[in-house]
């Protein structure tokens, strides 16, 4: 593989600058880390503030009013930023789009960002540089290029046969449940938002049902009062052997058997796919509110044929069936598997040196600390590039030849959304190795101490004004 390396008249700061592509999330933690580092960078918001999936008003996000955080808000947090106690376990969208903001604030983060703006392609450059065209038509030359546009934009809709005289939409146009009402609703998909829409339908719709393609197993958000990924993480980290049959055992005294309500029996162990934290719906598949259904088989005019040959009228299909991992700007720079961009470590290219990518990753751990060690990750590299420190060249070995085993012990379920999974503690223990090999600075406790904003501040902040919106500097 042909990994292009710097010369010595390639170290102008226009040259070793950096360009991140999106301000959700993921972005805010890579611009951190590079300010951290005094790393120049360019920040590309094509929305009017950060946030986002988590901002109801930013065109095409998935996210719908009775959403919450699937993490507790105690192991959810950025480092040296934890989420405030005076959020609940489980913190609900608009508290999450305003800790995102109020950490924006808090880091100085806002000033790089150019509002407005998008990236509409990429270019590599002989140099090994990338070109960017920016939706204003402007272009920019950079060292380095962080993709942190998440994966939740594109939505997935399967091909049904047959026609269907009724709605049919996908979930990421769903956004409360009133659009349920007086409808007879069939919600396709048990992931976390399909759970979560499925219970909306269950309060709201004239009937409401529920098509799961396999069992899942069902993991309560409190486990003897404590949030379950708390309970998880308060003992000491057991291999996955004893873990699975404990935790089995104790999920089935405190849950029952599933199979009751007519969910079926999964078809995989315990943790062996991404978990489903949702206990409402088991409530409503209790009461009568919400059926289970199987696959779609096809339509039939005003009806669903379902694989067992039964059939429901229905008015309202709405795909929960997840989402496309697409970069249009960027698609033709990555090796795709699955669906999937093939990626070292879920972050860097094999084929391309210098194009990041930040967040598209599928485990089974809270986001926001997983993208701030990817993004110290990736903030070393291009640091010891920039100061031609000797592990810059011995992290491009591993990158191009480099294969560790992430799955931490567990055998995923084979579907497109497990092809590139990977374990929280296993893919976070590996960069922590790497850290240490390299002689690189690990995240840890104290790196990014800011005052923290008050409860009052957090809950009362208003939006940020600013006049970077669809200004190119």
């Amino acid at each position: 593989m042909n990994h292009p390396t710097y010369s010595n008249d390639q170290t102008s700061a226009v040259t070793q600058s950096v360009c991140i592509v999106g301000a959700g999330p993921g972005g805010l933690s890579i611009a951190r880390a590079l300010k951290k580092y005094g790393i120049a960078y360019d920040q590309f918001e094509r929305h009017s503030d950060v946030g986002g999936i988590w901002d109801l008003k930013n065109p095409g996000t998935p996210m719908y009013e009775s959403a919450h955080f699937i993490s507790s808000r105690d192991l959810s947090g950025y480092s040296d930023f934890p989420m405030p106690k005076s959020f609940p376990d489980y913190p609900k969208n608009s508290q999450v789009l305003a800790y995102v903001q109020t950490f924006a604030r808090a880091y100085g983060l806002y000033d790089a960002i150019q509002f407005g703006v998008g990236v509409e392609s990429l270019e590599k450059l002989e140099t090994g540089q990338w070109r960017v065209r920016l939706s204003n038509g402007d272009t920019k030359t950079y060292a380095a290029v962080v993709c942190a546009t998440g994966n939740n934009w594109d939505p997935n809709i399967p091909t049904i046969a047959g026609a269907f005289s009724g709605e049919v939409r996908h979930s990421v146009t769903y956004k409360r449940a009133d659009e349920f009402k007086g409808k007879r609703v069939l919600v396709v998909g048990v992931g976390n938002s399909g759970a979560d829409i499925g219970c909306d339908a269950a309060r709201s719709a004239d009937a409401a049902f529920i098509s799961m393609r396999r069992g899942y197993h069902f993991i309560p958000k409190h486990i003897f009062g404590v949030p379950a990924d708390e309970f998880g993480e308060s003992g000491p980290q057991l291999p996955i052997w004893l873990i699975r049959p404990v935790f089995s055992g104790l999920l089935k005294m405190i849950r029952g058997d599933v199979t009751r309500w007519g969910v079926p029996k999964p078809d995989h162990k315990l943790l062996e796919s991404h978990p489903l934290l949702n206990t409402q719906l088991i409530h409503h598949l209790q009461h009568g509110d919400i059926k289970v259904v199987p696959d779609i088989k096809k339509f039939d005019g005003k009806y669903v044929v379902f694989k067992d040959d039964s059939r429901e009228q229905i008015d309202l299909v709405l795909f929960a069936t997840g989402y496309k991992w697409s970069m249009p700007y960027a698609t033709s720079f990555f090796d795709w598997k699955g669906g999937r961009p093939d990626m070292y470590l879920a972050i860097f290219n094999r084929q391309h040196k210098n194009i990041f990518c930040l967040g598209y990753v599928e485990t089974n751990s809270s986001a926001f600390k997983m993208f701030d060690a990817q993004a110290r990750l990736i903030a070393n590299y291009l640091n010891a590039q920039f100061q031609q420190l000797p592990s810059h060249a011995q992290f491009d070995q591993l990158i191009a030849s480099d294969t560790p085993d992430l799955s931490g012990g567990l055998n995923f379920v084979k579907s497109q959304r497990h092809d590139v999974y990977l374990e929280a503690h296993a893919l976070k223990n590996y960069i922590a190795k790497i850290n240490k090999k390299m002689g690189w600075h690990a995240v840890k406790p104290g790196d990014y101490s800011v005052p923290l904003p008050t409860s009052w501040e957090l809950k009362n902040a208003a939006p940020l004004k600013h006049d970077r919106i669809a200004v190119a500097s």
